[in-house]
């Protein structure tokens, strides 16, 4: 019998279960966008002609699939980087189960787009899906992965008990290894710029970075990373070190070194990081330096924080900073890209309960939900390499970063979540009390540089760019290629990516406006960055013989110090 009649005579039968298995995907889309939302909710719905078409356009390619056989499914399954390999085409059942995959994936995800929803339940519906197409993927099984098994052949056996090994070793250490970690020190070979520890305090280290010129501009330059993660983001190798990079161009660098928060620093609060993280720092590189104003860099997090102390300082009568450069920051909070899909009324009042009267969030916690906002790359991938090949994953020092996790205090995390994600309150002229002051991010008028990733989907390029509505100083804007951390460690020497300005001094209100009159640059944004900031800098002067200033601020350890080495 042809495979054309044997079709026509179940076709039938295969609507009536594809039916059925729509079905249960719809109750299931109506569970996963009812999360978080309290009282009933209204089943969620897809036009019918919407539905019918994506019916209709399945069974015509699953009919197709059928009709091959065992045959063309390479060619399509090869098109997806998971099944290119030789081996998936060399194996037709592998080849026919990634193709049949495909197909079902797509089919998922046209009717997540499909559902006809509010935009917060839409994105959930989408993302659930995402993660559950992400994970039923063949290649993350032994018994479909014609890769693995074929490895697994070759070496006897010997694959599998390694990746059982690896598997066993990621138990332990609590989470997936993405790097050979067994590469990497943070002070031998990450995080080396030489410098000291010349203050702390329960909350971070203050770095002072040995000068690599015979002049240093009069105004240092002090960096805020953010708390979420370790700060040798900024300073991984000479090559890619933003920090060494700033140190070259003359700049007298100072850095915040946070500590990896324990039980002792539970109780700590946004007003803790603002005052005696950010607003001391600010105090002591002044201290030391004898300079009436610095310039600043807040990235992530720690831009927002930055901001936020700026604010207060303003707020007080101070005014010690001459410039602020902004890296992926968010101040406005009206598009929080995927992240949204998290945030509700229901989720922080939660969060709230848990911790906002004291204890930790875990930074095994953060690391795993940043994770899955790109589950294939960042998690599916490494356990197909490490578990079901046995492999050592190659050493790469932004993996090994990105592997570091840390804590963060409860209340402090409450906080945060609330009057930023939840209610943006922070850009609401006077609606927060912070450090005893009233928060107007209006009186900030000093002059930004402002930076943003076009692909960045932990703060999206608009929201970076919003930034520029809101502060009222004189600003520039500019906006790189690839994403979050990509996208900012991009020194000039690799040559790689883009950058695009616009140099009309026109800041609209919309990003896409911005867009219109802008340039496109190859290569690094950083040296766009070094232009203005000289601008800022001031005169040169002899760059300093030694850390500190003598009685009051001493070497307390070299760079890069212990608190950036504790384990979360």
């Amino acid at each position: 019998m042809s495979s054309e009649a044997s079709w026509g005579q179940n076709t039938q039968q295969f609507q009536q279960i594809f039916g059925d298995n729509l079905a249960q995907v719809l109750r299931s889309l109506q569970q996963i966008g009812a999360a978080g939302t309290p009282g009933p909710v209204a089943p969620l719905k897809i036009a019918p002609e919407k539905l019918q078409q994506v019916q209709q356009q399945y069974l015509e390619e699953a009919r197709a699939l059928w009709n091959q056989g065992l045959q063309a499914p390479a060619e399509v399954a090869a098109q997806d980087r998971r099944f290119s390999s030789a081996d998936w085409k060399a194996n037709p059942v592998s080849a026919f189960s990634a193709a049949m995959y495909l197909l079902n994936a797509r089919t998922l995800m046209e009717l997540a787009e499909a559902v006809e929803a509010d935009e917060k339940t839409h994105n959930r519906v989408r993302f659930a899906v995402e993660q559950w197409v992400a994970a039923m993927s063949p290649s993350n099984y032994l018994a479909f992965n014609a890769e693995a098994q074929k490895k697994a052949v070759e070496t006897k056996g010997e694959s599998l008990t390694k990746g059982i090994q690896n598997l066993l070793k990621d138990l332990r250490q609590g989470h997936v290894s993405m790097t050979d970690e067994s590469q990497f020190e943070v002070g031998r070979n990450v995080a080396t710029t030489e410098g000291a520890v010349v203050f702390e305090n329960e909350l971070f280290q203050l770095i002072e970075y040995k000068p690599l010129t015979d002049k240093v501009y009069e105004r240092p330059l002090l960096l805020v990373p953010p708390c979420i993660n370790k700060f040798y983001i900024l300073d991984l190798q000479p090559a890619n070190s933003l920090v060494y990079y700033a140190l070259a161009q003359g700049h007298h660098t100072f850095l915040v070194s946070w500590r990896n928060p324990d039980a002792e620093l539970a109780q700590k609060t946004w007003d803790d990081y603002v005052e005696d993280g950010a607003i001391e720092a600010i105090s002591t590189v002044q201290q030391i330096t004898g300079a009436e104003q610095i310039n600043t860099l807040g990235f992530c997090v720690g831009g927002t924080i930055l901001s936020t102390a700026l604010a207060v300082l303003a707020a007080r009568g101070r005014d010690p900073v001459a410039s602020l450069t902004l890296l992926t920051t968010f101040l406005d909070f009206t598009d929080t890209g995927i992240l949204d899909v998290f945030i509700d009324e229901s989720f922080v009042k939660f969060r709230e309960m848990q911790l906002g009267k004291g204890g930790l969030l875990k930074g095994q916690e953060l690391a795993s939900t940043f994770s899955f906002l790109r589950p294939n790359d960042l998690v599916w991938n490494y356990v197909v390499g490490n578990y079901l090949k046995g492999e050592t994953p190659p050493a790469f020092d932004l993996l090994y970063w990105n592997s570091d996790s840390t804590n963060l205090p409860g209340p402090f995390f409450a906080w945060y979540l609330r009057n930023t994600y939840l209610e943006n309150n922070l850009m609401k002229p006077g609606k927060l009390t912070v450090c005893g002051q009233k928060v107007d991010l209006g009186n900030v008028d000093t002059p930004v540089y402002i930076y943003g990733s076009r692909e960045d989907h932990i703060v999206p390029i608009g929201s970076a760019y919003a930034s520029t509505q809101i502060l009222p100083g004189p600003k520039r804007f500019v906006m790189g290629a690839s994403g979050h951390i990509a996208g900012v460690i991009n020194p000039p020497a690799k040559k790689k990516r883009s950058h695009w300005t616009r140099d009309d001094g026109q800041l609209p209100g919309t990003l896409d406006a911005w867009m219109d009159g802008a340039q496109e640059h190859a290569g690094s944004w950083w040296t766009d960055w070094s232009t203005w900031l000289q601008g800022h800098a001031g005169a040169q002067v002899a760059a300093p013989k030694g850390y500190g200033n003598g009685a009051k601020f001493k070497v307390i350890e070299q760079a890069p110090g212990r608190y950036v080495k504790q384990k979360a």
